[in-house]
Formats: structure tokens, sequence, C-alpha cells
């Protein structure tokens, strides 16, 4: 009986040693992983829009032959600036000199006919009181007289085309501007195109004007409803027309040095493209731009208000759309589902789903759940690698310099 007493509190004894080396010591809680954020803040932004375009010149003129006839000389350098009425080129007179005479002599005659109507006239009605002619004789004068005076302004027009006719023997500039190249040879017959209905005369040049350029270009009609939707609600400002400003890139990738001025949109939507022509006026003193270029452009069309320009690489997207992740005052991380169709530089343009001072994480997306803690701190973009390098390669050209 007293060992049986006995091994009783040991075997309790050893359950209790068994089951304190059973347990095991819980692991070390993970701190909270460290995020990058920025505050989100409402400002403005410029609502712009990338389109391609070609340019064509703000005058253009082609200068055609009037008249035909061989072409003899031509009275420009192809390439240079020409003046309104400047002599271009000159085709063989011979033909419309010949024309001209031959009107002034039928004028002159025609002229002394009506001379001598009028005089016969008048000695006919001092007549007619003493007998000496009848009333119808009378008449008869007064008629010739109408019938030579309608002769002599027949005459005067045809003078006149005449006129004409060989003074388009000197083919002169429309407008000023830069003359292109010559079209026909010297020696060439040329034509006016009188023979074929609908056809024009031989083009000689052509004559354009360059100091500004047209730029035409096409916006969607889906953004422009969309600019319109915005304006509605008052979270964009348009710009008038005569106010919206163009930058147009240069094929080598840099900016033009000059902004362009929107003059012109359409009102219709061209129903093969859905697109809406617009055009947009440059200036181009130093003649850098050339007429049937294809550029690129940015266009501003207004002000953007009350939105947040967040980071590109803050925005995640889903089968829902897109979202961003937010730290929130309890230290959790929260989903925020944002809109977000236009960017600025690196920074996308978000209109809604945020508030100001959201802690939007930028850095750390990848160790960030939604619902769980995670440790903010404030992020600051990368420098750029030149900006970094330009201390020091200003300091190294100093030092050598210095060797020198």
């Amino acid at each position: 009986m007293k060992s049986s007493q006995l091994r009783t509190p040991l075997l309790c004894l050893g359950l209790l040693a068994l089951a304190a080396c059973g347990k095991k010591q819980a692991p070390p809680q993970m701190p909270p992983p460290q995020v990058g954020v920025i505050s989100a803040k409402l400002q403005s932004a410029p609502l712009t829009r990338n389109a391609s375009g070609r340019l064509s010149p703000y005058y253009s003129a082609n200068v055609t032959a009037r008249v035909s006839g061989v072409l003899l000389k031509r009275n420009y350098t192809e390439g240079s600036a020409v003046k309104q009425g400047q002599l271009l080129f000159e085709i063989d007179p011979a033909y419309y000199q010949t024309q001209l005479n031959n009107a002034l002599s039928v004028l002159a005659q025609d002229q002394a006919t009506y001379k001598n109507a009028v005089v016969t006239a008048e000695r006919d009605h001092k007549l007619i009181p003493q007998g000496y002619v009848s009333q119808q004789q009378v008449d008869n004068d007064d008629a010739t007289v109408r019938s030579a005076a309608a002769k002599v302004q027949a005459d005067q027009a045809n003078v006149a085309s005449a006129r004409v006719n060989l003074g388009y023997t000197k083919v002169t500039s429309p407008i000023d501007g830069i003359a292109g190249q010559q079209q026909v040879t010297v020696g060439a017959t040329v034509g006016n195109g009188t023979s074929d209905v609908g056809s024009g005369g031989t083009l000689l040049t052509t004559v354009q004007q360059i100091d500004q350029l047209y730029v035409n270009f096409t916006i969607s009609a889906a953004d422009l409803s969309m600019l319109q939707q915005a304006q509605s609600k008052g979270s964009v400002a348009l710009s008038a027309q005569n106010k919206t400003t163009v930058q147009i890139l240069l094929p080598d990738g840099s900016k033009y040095d000059q902004l362009g001025t929107l003059d012109f949109s359409d009102v219709s939507v061209n129903a093969t493209t859905g697109a809406i022509n617009l055009r947009a006026l440059v200036p181009n003193p130093q003649h850098r731009l050339l007429p049937g270029m294809y550029i690129t452009l940015t266009v501003n069309l207004g002000q953007l208000k009350d939105v947040f320009l967040i980071p590109q690489q803050a925005l995640l997207r889903d089968s829902v759309g897109a979202y961003a992740l937010v730290v929130g005052q309890d230290g959790k991380v929260v989903r925020k589902d944002v809109s977000a169709g236009n960017s600025l530089g690196n920074d996308w343009i978000v209109t809604s789903g945020l508030s100001p001072g959201d802690q939007v994480i930028v850095t750390g997306l990848q160790g960030a759940k939604e619902g769980s803690p995670a440790k903010a701190t404030p992020w600051q973009p990368a420098q750029p690698a030149s900006a970094q390098a330009g201390p020091a390669s200003a300091q190294g050209g100093q030092s050598v310099g210095n060797k020198q």
C-alpha cells in the first residue's frame, strides 16, 4: 500500500515535467514593413494631349501661266525671298503685242468714223429748219452716231483685253514669300489651259510664306467629350481658343523655342477616324520649320482644378480599376480606388478617390498588405544620374584647369 501511494505522486510529477517540456517559445513578431509615402494635396495641373501633325505654309500661291507662249526668261533665284508684284518669268510677248496693235488700229479707225458721224449729224441739225434736209435724214444721222459710239466702246474693251494679255507675259509674284523651284525650263511652251474645260495654266513655280506656319492635327472625339464633362462639373477650366498653346517637338526630340496658338477647331467629327480637326499657328521667324514636316506636339487644353499629382509607380491596377495603398491614421494599410485618366510628366493626375493629407505609398508596395500595419517614412524622388554627376564633373573640370 505504501509503494502504490508513492507511485501516484511520482507519475504526476512526470506528467508535469513532460507537459513543461512540450511547450515551445513563441516566435518573435516581425516588424511592420517600411514604406515611402507622400502626402496627397490638392493642386491644379495643366491638361495636355500629345498628337502628331503636319506643317503647312501660312500662304501658298501657285504661279501659273495665264497666256500661252514660249517661256523666255526666269528673273529670280530659286529658293529666294520675293516681294508681291516682283517679276518672276517672261513669256514671249510678240503675239500679244501684235494683238494690241491691231486693236488700237481698229479703235482709231472707229473713232474717226464716230467723229465724222458727229460732224454730219450736227450739220444736218442746223439745216433742218431751212428745209434742206428731211427729219428722216436727221434721225438716220443720230442713229449712225450712236452706232459709231458703241463701236468705239467695244474697240476700247478689245484694247483693254489685249493690254491685259500682254501684261500676263510678265509673270509676277502674287504674294510676299519664298519662291520655289522652277517647274518649266526656259524655251518650253506654256499654256493658259483655256483649251480644256476645267484645266489650269502651266505651273511655273510656287511662292510660300513661311514666317508663320500652320500645324494641322486631330484630337479624338472621346477626349473632347471627357473635357466637356469635366468642364460641366467645374473640375477643368478650358482655355479659350486663342489662348490654347501648342508645344512642338522637333525631329531630334528637342522643344521648339516658339509656342503655337490654336486658331481653328472644326465643328464636326470625321466619320472615318472619329477625330476632330484642329489647327494652330506657329511663329517661324528663323525658318527652322519647313512646310510638309511631320512633327509631334503637346497641346495645353486648359487647367484641371483640385486634383492630386501622384507618382506613376504609386498607382496599381487590377480587374476593378486603378487604386492606391494608403497608410491610415491607425498605421494600417488601406486601399483606395481612384480615377486617373491623364498624366503629367512622371505623375498620374488623380481626379477622385483620395483625400487631402492621405499618406499614399510610393515605395515598399511589395511588402504592404491591405489591413496590415506599415511604417511610413517620407518619400523623395531619385535624382537623375546627370544631376548627381554634375558637381563631380564640374570639380573634375576645375582640377584639370588648375593643372593647366
